[in-house]
């Protein structure tokens, strides 16, 4: 059977590609930095099937020594400093990880297997300011934070050692991508879990930033199945992952309190704390090239993902769930 290793495996995505690897009857490999505060919770259903390996982006030799061990067919790179807010405060650490993590990773497969499969994750956040709507392959980056600059230098050094070493090495630029089990720093479960808590009368006010910010958000679980497919092509390359649709964070919480017969105008609060030093104001993308060439499109409505989102927090508050899995 073939074998797959996941960086980031106990992150959002990592935990949905490791049940799609699975469901296709992969061997899967996760790996995990030696801590003290790892959190299994969003693989806990499946962390049986899982193998593990203790690994770190901040060690070439732990990455070397995972992939001489397990030797995988292919590499899905998911692990990294991702939340953007977190970045200005960390520009060092997120650079470190997001971006010459991807580097250390990529020369350990040259080193070891030229042969290995690469996905890289790519983000909408290296457009930043964008220079045309909607963002394709071809729009130029023009990162807004240390977060999306990372992630610009990652995708660059992927298409350098596709280049230089002929890897098969592929990198999806994924613009936002949402589930029930999103870190509750991100904007779209801090609203999800604010209404679950105001609905049942835990909470008072829910506290955010600039509410007109738009973006394109999907499903995870939907974005997971592009990156396999992406690297059962026959020729390496980037693609734009994406919904098409734009929505303002004042739209996901309409519909989000909305589902829970509330109106958001009552319990939301603008606090400046939450607005970023410089701010992305419009993401879309066009994912043409992936719906042509992988066969690839979004499955999950806008509408669809706000209400998911909300029903599974107010399952797990309410002890009907019992995790974000």
């Amino acid at each position: 059977m073939p074998k797959a290793l996941i960086t980031g495996v106990t992150g959002q995505d990592g935990s949905y590609l490791a049940e799609f690897l699975l469901d296709k009857g992969y061997d899967v490999v996760g790996m995990v930095r030696r801590s003290s505060t790892v959190n299994f919770e969003r693989i806990a259903h499946i962390q049986d099937q899982i193998q593990f390996v203790n690994g770190d982006l901040l060690d070439q030799v732990s990455m070397i020594e995972a992939l001489s061990t397990h030797r995988p067919d292919e590499v899905y790179n998911l692990a990294a400093q991702s939340f953007v807010q977190t970045s200005f405060g960390q520009p060092v650490l997120t650079g470190e990880t997001t971006a010459l993590g991807v580097t250390r990773i990529l020369d350990a497969i040259r080193l070891v297997d030229t042969g290995i499969r690469f996905y890289q994750a790519s983000s909408s956040e290296m457009f930043g300011q964008v220079h045309e709507v909607p963002q394709t392959e071809a729009t130029s980056f023009h990162p807004r934070s240390p977060y999306g600059v990372a992630k610009v230098y990652g995708h660059w050094i992927t298409v350098n050692y596709r280049e230089s070493y002929g890897l098969h090495a592929s990198s999806g630029m994924l613009f936002n991508h949402e589930s029930p089990r999103r870190g509750m720093e991100f904007v779209t479960r801090k609203i999800s879990h604010a209404v679950a808590m105001i609905s049942l009368g835990r909470q008072e006010e829910l506290r955010l930033g600039n509410l007109d910010a738009q973006r394109d958000w999907g499903f995870a679980g939907d974005y997971v199945e592009a990156m396999w497919r992406m690297l059962q092509q026959d020729v390496p390359d980037d693609y734009v992952v994406c919904t098409g649709e734009t929505h303002s964070v004042k739209e996901f919480c309409e519909i989000a309190f909305s589902h829970a017969q509330l109106d958001y105008k009552d319990f939301v609060v603008i606090d400046e704390e939450f607005f970023r030093p410089a701010e992305v104001d419009l993401l879309v993308g066009d994912y043409s090239k992936a719906n042509e060439n992988l066969g690839w499109k979004p499955a999950t409505s806008f509408v669809d993902l706000v209400t998911m989102m909300v029903d599974a927090d107010l399952a797990l508050l309410t002890g009907k769930l019992d995790s974000i899995s």
